[in-house]
């Protein structure tokens, strides 16, 4: 069988990293990005580079980064079969102190990202009559609130994505295009670091913190099931089941 090919944003390190990682694992083409051309260098040799791993740079909410990102999938894998969405940001700042700057931020990294990226990939998909998966990143946060979690600007774009995730889950399945979103807790991430981990470890029913490889499972496993879309997959070690 021709292997598949996986375009895989933000994976110069953490999640996307990873999930780039699982998917050559299984054998998988895959095609990483990140913002940092160095950085992205430097993953493509952790992963391999050969026929295997191509890198475009750029951030996301360019549509030409999605679109360079399909195009190199098309170039040198000859198709598109799936899509992570991971690249996105996530930052404290108190409700009353966020200004417009930070608003147009959140929105361009993280739900115009997805949109534009999806876009490009679902073109790729159809172009070719290609049954394909599209996974988002989303958080658990976006649905279940803690007080001290000071992030609405970063939330609300998050949770553009959650709703973008079930809106294309019925607009794209005549396509035979599945769409389905992962929702992390917390995980040992850099977004973590320097923060209290037993805190955050005892929100959750499992009493620790996630990892990166973790998310990337689910995200695999979404990616592959081929009756499921439309569903946002909370993966927070019970979060959002209970309270220790």
């Amino acid at each position: 069988m021709e292997a598949r090919t996986a375009l895989v944003t933000g994976s110069s390190s953490g999640i996307g990293f990873e999930v780039a990682k699982q998917f050559c694992d299984a054998g998988w083409n895959v095609v990483i990005n990140g913002r940092d051309a160095v950085r992205l260098d430097e993953a493509a040799e952790a992963l391999g580079v050969g026929r295997h791993v191509a890198a475009v740079a750029g951030s996301t909410s360019d549509r030409a980064t999605g679109e360079a990102m399909a195009k190199a999938a098309l170039d040198r894998f000859g198709r598109v079969d799936a899509l992570v969405n991971n690249a996105g940001e996530f930052g404290f700042k108190p409700f009353l102190q966020v200004g417009d700057d930070d608003l147009d931020h959140y929105y361009a990294v993280n739900l115009k990202g997805t949109f534009l990226t999806t876009q490009a990939a679902v073109r790729a998909m159809v172009a070719h009559d290609n049954p394909g998966s599209v996974v988002n990143i989303g958080t658990v946060l976006a649905e279940h609130g803690m007080s001290w979690v000071t992030a609405s600007a970063a939330l609300v774009s998050k949770g553009g994505i959650h709703t973008l995730t079930v809106a294309l889950a019925a607009e794209l399945a005549p396509l035979r295009i599945r769409v389905n979103c992962v929702a992390p807790g917390f995980v040992r991430t850099r977004l973590i670091e320097g923060g209290d981990e037993k805190a955050l470890s005892a929100s959750a029913l499992l009493g620790r913190v996630g990892e990166a490889r973790e998310i990337a499972a689910a995200v695999v496993y979404l990616t592959n099931a081929e009756f499921v879309t439309g569903r946002v997959f909370d993966v927070d070690g019970g979060y959002v089941g209970g309270r220790r």
